[in-house]
């Protein structure tokens, strides 16, 4: 039976992963205008330059601050910490990489919706992992996104095409919900989140500098990109808002809820990110001389959000009752 305490814990943690996802909402409009900043800078330069560039810098800079906290005890680093930083970064790099080179194909507040995709990815995966067949809800919930993400990609039924940053979004949702699994894996319980943090980012940084160096650009022209100061403004942003205050908080707290009730949190990320939309591209713009002006609140944004949020909501409020009712523990966890 859960203690006075562990509630207590339990309930700090769904308010630390609420505030994650505020800070992740900062980051569509942000890598939204640095993508632009940078193609302004250097038009040859390639989306998939770009992309990698930024995911390289964030994720290099983020382990750097990381490294000042613990450097002291790497020297007590476990293989289990290795192993689950080395998942999370090869599964974070793959996924922020399609996210970002998707955000230059579609609105930051499409992108934020269709990220919540890995909601039901996750429930779905569990139920394939068991060898039971998932039940009405998840079938229910799956067909309202069908629908939602057809709203929001515009998609074209008799011609059998998915736009580019659609796509790329859903594909990269996919591997965050490898991501968020792979944190939640029993036998990493008890590893320290500054060491496997710290490999993480080192590994999403080198993947992403490998992909640099597959455009075939050389390193001074790919740091042309960063020319304009404000390019660096909004990598800051990134790295000290939406990588230290979003993903540290991501590590740090969510082991201690289960993963289908994290992901239901985490619903709350597109709902910020279009309050975001509606605003600060207006003050990027004027920060970097590019053209994004800001988004409005319009009938299909609206509607296909209503549809991929109440798909998540309809997969996951019976299982966070479950937890609930089970004093808020996480009691269903992915095999190791």
């Amino acid at each position: 039976m859960a203690t006075n305490g562990d509630s207590r814990r339990h309930a700090q943690a769904v308010r630390m992963l609420v505030l994650c996802t505020l800070f992740w909402a900062v980051s569509f409009p942000t890598m939204k205008a640095l993508n632009l900043a940078q193609q302004a800078s250097i038009p040859e330069g390639g989306s998939w330059l770009f992309a990698a560039l930024c995911v390289m810098l964030r994720f290099f800079f983020s382990a750097l601050i990381v490294l000042g906290f613990c450097w002291r005890s790497l020297r007590r680093i476990s293989r289990g910490e290795i192993q689950q930083g080395v998942g999370l970064g090869l599964f974070g790099a793959g996924g922020l990489l399609f996210q970002v080179d998707g955000l230059m194909y579609t609105s930051a507040s499409t992108s934020a919706f269709l990220t919540q995709c890995y909601a039901v990815f996750i429930p779905m995966w569990l139920a394939l992992v068991r060898r039971r067949w998932p039940p009405l809800s998840v079938w229910m919930a799956c067909m309202l996104v069908v629908w939602g993400v057809t709203i929001l990609s515009d998609f074209q039924w008799s011609e059998f095409r998915l736009g580019r940053g659609e796509g790329e979004t859903l594909m990269g949702s996919l591997l965050f919900t490898g991501q968020i699994l792979w944190l939640e894996r029993p036998i990493y319980a008890g590893n320290n989140p500054n060491h496997f943090s710290l490999v993480m980012f080192v590994v999403m940084s080198m993947v992403a500098l490998g992909v640099v160096l597959g455009t075939g650009h050389s390193p001074s022209a790919s740091m042309a990109a960063f020319q304009h100061p404000a390019s660096w403004g909004f990598l800051a942003i990134l790295v000290l808002v939406c990588t230290m205050g979003g993903y540290m908080l991501m590590n740090y707290w969510q082991p201690l809820v289960p993963a289908t009730q994290a992901g239901l949190i985490y619903c709350l990320e597109p709902v910020f990110a279009s309050l975001f939309a509606m605003f600060l591209p207006a003050w990027f713009a004027g920060w970097a001389d590019i053209e994004y002006p800001n988004e409005q609140l319009t009938v299909t944004l609206l509607w296909g959000g209503i549809l991929i949020t109440a798909a998540n909501i309809i997969v996951q409020i019976p299982l966070s009752l479950k937890f609930i009712f089970r004093n808020g523990r996480a009691t269903e966890t992915e095999p190791s």
